[in-house]
């Protein structure tokens, strides 16, 4: 799924606007109308700094609003944080509803999570933004064709106002690099951004500015030209800024402060020392790594082939290649067939409408190399659902290389990714909250990638066995890679292997393409440090709850019944789910 920077800017960037036709959703329930009351108070102070966000959140009423860079906001922000938890905390004394305070819970600690990650950032690091890429997360969440013309309509307003053309507003981009000189200048010392990131940054913001253009283009929104045309002037003048100005100061060295690192796999979820889940991963990387020798014997023994060791498998299995025509067709039968073999095992409950899968624009390819889920809206939404958006490549390094993936455009290959973006993982979760009628305080404010992407390898797990021999194959793969991230990311960032030795461990023993296996390092080093390791952590701990459920119960344990009832409970924490497993589930199965 998609990862950005930053816990509310996170949250943002994984639910995405959108309208469809009307499901029946649930009935909003006494204690989530007044769970989302008191969710309403950190709603606000996101709508108040970061207006964009809040749109994508759902919230109504600030579709033409843009986060003013005006000035420093630091202590303006964190004022308004601290007022909202100390009135959540009186709430927290007087509440007797079990539920409401788990939440109230919830909502007090991101909060205190965003008020350390601030500090710490702000302690240690220069305020660099990608402006391009941040302009076009706007107007691609914005002209989603998901989302009502009329709201299409008002991204004309931030445009204006991001040019600098709209009345009491300076262009964005100037914004920017006073914010970055004006903290340069209060201490020396600051950290600049890391060269690689800049560099990319670079490389695709031509890219990024043409995803714009044809966006706007291709949309019914009228009076686009003039604030876009001043944008795109402004934008190229920044590259030159960044290009002349920030990156020669740029730091060489991809490591971050171990303060600063330690604080983004807390906001990940990962609730662990470094070291600890190094070893975690180590051994379950040659777990899992034999169980692929078994399978590949198992193959090459099938087809005959020459060399049995699950490398040389695995890279004749690639070769065969889908076109790319072909692509759409076989990702919709792989979904038909793990449907079936779904409601056939009894592993979880399903809808009966379709669910999205679609190729990703070369811009989105820019933006977020990796597949993801779309996700929907989770505040006020009114039956829309989320889209498995397929990568085909990485945009151009600095030298004008292009990387292409061979990952996903096979046939054995289609089986787990399905599994983990459509159904039944990403796709069916955020489905599900919405169908329960999940708070706010654990559809939003709880969201951290452990929660999220711990299920969706659970999801991938759970349909290995009914796959072919060469879909288990690189189920296991898919494995092996989350182990293989979870002690390659914490080891690149504190110095025990370099980002070129990560990318060839990649490519030799996980078997990833260079392309794939360039976006990964890119994704441990500066894209998202320490996100990388939230698939593996998410999944042993969820595994872990429902060993603990099934030691419970014995037989009386029922496989649906348990996937169904954690999907239910919303992105909590592990510890949160464990508890409602325990207190409630296995309970009410015996």
């Amino acid at each position: 799924m998609s990862y950005t920077k930053g816990k509310l800017r996170r949250i943002a960037a994984s639910v995405a606007m959108a309208v469809l036709a009307l499901p029946a959703l649930a009935a909003e329930q006494a204690w989530v109308t007044k769970s989302n009351e008191n969710a309403r108070l950190l709603l606000n102070v996101v709508a108040k700094y970061s207006p964009e966000n809040a749109t994508s959140l759902g919230v109504d009423g600030f579709d033409e609003q843009i986060t003013d860079l005006s000035r420093d906001q630091f202590e303006s922000t964190n004022k308004d944080t601290r007022a909202a938890i100390a009135e959540l905390q009186k709430r927290l004394k007087g509440e007797t509803d079990p539920k409401v305070r788990q939440d109230l819970e919830i909502l007090i600690k991101t909060a205190q999570d965003q008020l350390r990650t601030a500090a710490v950032n702000r302690k240690y690091l220069l305020p660099y933004m990608d402006v391009t890429q941040l302009l076009f997360g706007v107007v691609r969440q914005t002209l989603d064709p998901r989302i009502p013309k009329e709201r299409q309509q008002k991204i004309v307003a931030r445009l204006e106002k991001y040019a600098g053309l709209a009345k009491g507003y300076r262009p964005v981009t100037l914004l920017a690099e006073e914010r970055l000189h004006e903290r340069l200048k209060a201490n020396r010392q600051l950290l600049g951004p890391y060269k690689g990131e800049v560099e990319q940054a670079l490389n695709d913001s031509p890219t990024l500015v043409k995803g714009m253009r044809e966006l706007l283009a291709k949309s019914d929104v009228k009076g686009w030209e003039p604030a876009f045309a001043a944008l795109e002037k402004q934008l190229a003048a920044h590259d030159d800024y960044v290009r002349t100005q920030l990156l020669p100061r740029a730091r060489p060295d991809h490591r971050l402060p171990p303060e600063v690192y330690a604080d983004n796999l807390r906001q990940f979820g990962v609730d662990i020392a470094p070291q600890e889940l190094i070893a975690k991963a180590l051994t379950s990387f040659a777990e899992i790594r034999n169980q692929m020798n078994i399978t590949a014997g198992l193959i090459a023994k099938e087809r005959n082939l020459p060399d049995a060791d699950y490398r040389a498998v695995m890279k004749e299995l690639k070769k065969q290649q889908i076109p790319v025509d072909k692509v759409m067709p076989l990702y919709a039968e792989r979904l038909a067939q793990i449907e079936a073999a779904v409601r056939q095992q009894g592993i979880v409950s399903l809808p009966s409408r379709k669910a999205v899968i679609r190729l990703a624009t070369p811009a989105e390819n820019a933006q977020q190399p990796a597949p993801h889920m779309s996700a929907p809206r989770l505040i006020g939404n009114t039956g829309e659902y989320g889209e498995f958006v397929l990568t085909t490549g990485m945009p151009p390094d600095a030298s004008g290389k292009a990387l292409v993936f061979d990952d996903f455009t096979h046939q054995a290959g289609s089986w787990t990714l399905t599994a983990h973006e459509a159904r039944p993982g990403h796709e069916l979760q955020f489905a599900k909250m919405l169908e329960a009628g999940v708070s706010t305080a654990r559809a939003v404010f709880a969201f951290n990638s452990v929660n999220v992407e711990g299920w969706a390898l659970y999801a991938e797990a759970e349909m290995q066995p009914y796959e072919p021999l060469d879909g288990q194959l690189f189920a296991l793969q898919a494995r092996l890679q989350r182990a293989a991230r979870a002690f390659l990311d914490p080891m690149v960032n504190l110095g025990e292997i370099t980002p070129e030795g990560v990318k060839s461990f990649l490519m030799d023993e996980v078997g990833l393409s260079e392309g794939m296996a360039t976006q990964e390092m890119q994704r441990y080093t500066f894209r998202s440090p320490g996100q990388a390791t939230s698939y593996f952590y998410g999944y042993q701990r969820l595994m872990e709850t429902r060993q603990a459920a099934e030691v419970a119960l014995r037989r009386k344990f029922n496989r649906q019944a348990f996937n169904d009832f954690v999907l239910a409970q919303g992105l909590v924490p592990p510890a949160l789910l464990r508890k409602a497993v325990m207190q409630e589930f296995v309970p009410s199965q015996r």
